[in-house]
């Protein structure tokens, strides 16, 4: 009933024995092996487009260096108001921009409002030097909430960041969840959509620590070498984050972990709509499953062998919770279980 985390996961198989496979002999470092170039050449085939890709250790690396690769002085990130980079990169992304603010875009289901978004923007034109230089749009996909946004949602987002002339970049730590859920191409996720940088996550869908940035927009580039060095994020071995993509990626791996932790999710869903002790707080599309319930109940589930976290109440939900209620977050994995299920609805 390990219901935490999916950081709380071990490594698929797959994954484990691609380390071990490239773990002997030697390869050239800094990312400059032959097998980082494969890889390299890999995820460009699987988004049907050139980019160029960062590898890096953490999802806070990859959604930081985003941030610092555009920066400006004054800069202004727009991002949900309770996007994981706002509320849980413990500052990083303003510490690497030099300063620069995330601003919060309100909307319900952990998704940014496209609507907001164009008035928010509208609030910070770069001719005014009292304000801030706007310098990227950010939305996470899947979202935080365990929401998934639309084709159509991201297209409308993308559309307001390029009229305002401001990059879209997703957060994909849970990237494949969302694309699974979708059913559609990454490049229909991503670059069709207007988006313009990927945090591309392994590690929470069964990597042991492999996180990519992927830039559509060579106009960009210029100063992501330099500032991933300067992150402390260019490893020397690189290798192994490639040799964890390769198993990751082939004859798509990725894709069928995530369809298995999205159904352990829904399975759960189903678990806390039987019970009649606590409901569900909103309905997801990915992983991600939120239950409210009594804090004396949870405790009592956490004290017979569950494992899982309370969730910051979201704003829609503000004075629905009676005084003795929280919302309580759990998280599927890929190594997750049917059994698991079985024991945690047991315990409802």
């Amino acid at each position: 009933m390990k219901f935490a985390s999916d950081n709380w996961s071990g490594a698929a198989p797959e994954i484990s024995e691609a380390l071990k496979k490239h773990a002997d002999g030697f390869a050239t470092a800094y990312g400059d092996s032959e097998l980082d170039r494969e890889i390299e050449q890999k995820i460009a085939d699987i988004f049907e487009r050139e980019c160029a890709v960062f590898f890096v250790g953490t999802g806070t690396a990859a959604n930081s260096l985003a941030a610092a690769a555009v920066a400006k002085p004054g800069g202004v990130v727009f991002c949900q108001s309770e996007a994981h980079l706002l509320a849980n990169e413990g500052g990083a992304p303003e510490f690497l921009t030099s300063g620069g603010r995330m601003v919060p875009v309100s909307g319900n289901d952990g998704k940014m409002n496209a609507d907001t978004l164009a008035a928010v923007v509208a609030r910070y034109p770069n001719h005014f030097n009292h304000l801030g230089q706007g310098t990227l749009v950010s939305i996470t996909q899947s979202t935080e909430a365990g929401t998934v946004y639309s084709l159509d949602e991201i297209e409308a987002i993308g559309d307001i960041a390029k009229q305002a002339e401001l990059p879209l970049h997703m957060d994909g730590a849970r990237f494949a969840n969302g694309l699974v859920q979708l059913g559609c191409s990454p490049a229909e996720m991503t670059w069709k959509r207007g988006v313009d940088m990927v945090s591309f996550g392994g590690t929470k869908n069964g990597c042991w620590c492999a996180e990519a940035l992927l830039v559509f927009k060579d106009a960009i580039v210029e100063n992501f070498k330099f500032n991933r060095k300067r992150m402390g994020h260019l490893f020397s071995k690189t290798r192994f984050i490639s040799a964890q993509f390769e198993a990751y990626l082939e004859d798509g791996l990725w894709l069928k972990l995530a369809k298995h932790s999205n159904a352990i999710g829904e399975k759960l869903e189903a678990a806390i709509r039987s019970s009649n002790k606590v409901r569900l707080a909103w309905e997801s599309q990915s992983n991600q499953v939120f239950f409210i319930a009594k804090r004396a109940d949870a405790e009592e589930m956490l004290e017979k062998g569950a494992s899982f976290y309370p969730f910051a109440t979201p704003r829609s939900l503000e004075g629905t919770l009676l005084p003795n209620e929280q919302v309580y977050r759990l998280v599927a994995s890929f190594n997750s279980t049917e059994d698991d299920v079985k024991a945690f609805q047991a315990l409802l």
